[in-house]
């Protein structure tokens, strides 16, 4: 699907994702200031942080590794981590696929990060 989903429009997350085995990142409905995406991961996301704003992960299949300076949380389905703004990551999918709501603010900016 392209583009936001209109208010009021029952998702099906399954269905939005079914068949896609590839990196994709696809907004699904912005409320007040910020937007809520599903992301499937097929590989990981390079080192980033987040200036401006605060990032929560939802798992809703497979696993999610979230590499942190000083360690690694895996988040299974069902299970939530936030992470604040300006603290340093990297995600990634253990086994190849995960599959994950992110709330953020829709303006947010990531800065790349080389990590030491």
């Amino acid at each position: 699907m392209t583009g936001t989903i209109p208010q009021l429009t029952v998702i099906d997350i399954e269905q939005e994702t079914a068949g896609v085995s590839s990196y994709k990142n696809i907004p699904l409905s912005h409320f007040n200031d910020h937007v809520v995406r599903v992301g499937v991961m097929t590989e990981p996301f390079y080192w980033h942080y987040h200036p401006n704003s605060d990032e929560t992960f939802m798992v809703v299949e497979g696993t999610l590794l979230v590499d942190l300076e000083d360690r690694t949380v895996e988040l299974k389905p069902g299970q939530l981590f936030t992470i604040p703004a300006m603290v340093k990551h990297c995600t990634r999918p253990l086994d190849g696929r995960s599959v994950n709501l992110t709330f953020e603010l829709a303006e947010m900016e990531t800065v790349r990060w080389e990590a030491s």
